[in-house]
């Protein structure tokens, strides 16, 4: 899986499960302050990630995570060291 794939789904999740404007998604806004998210958002993100991309995440995945780039990035960094 490439990295617009991955944009492309995570970015879906955001609109559909969490009900985001896809026009406010931008790879270099803070994550946690375009969305909005409470504590039992990131546990349905977390889930929600893990099903469609069959990776695992825990809470230390998240630390140093700001942009939804960072996001991309750990998603498709997590896809990587699964597959090897």
């Amino acid at each position: 899986m490439v990295i617009e794939e991955i944009i492309e789904k995570v970015n879906e999740i955001f609109v559909d499960e969490f009900e985001v404007d896809g026009d406010v998604i931008s790879p270099e806004l803070n994550l946690k302050d375009t969305l909005g998210l409470d504590s039992l958002d990131y546990v349905d993100l977390v889930v929600a990630i893990e099903s469609n991309f069959g990776v695992k995440l825990g809470e230390a995945d998240f630390v140093g995570i700001a942009s939804f780039q960072d996001f991309y990035n750990l998603i498709d960094t997590k896809i990587q060291n699964a597959n090897k």
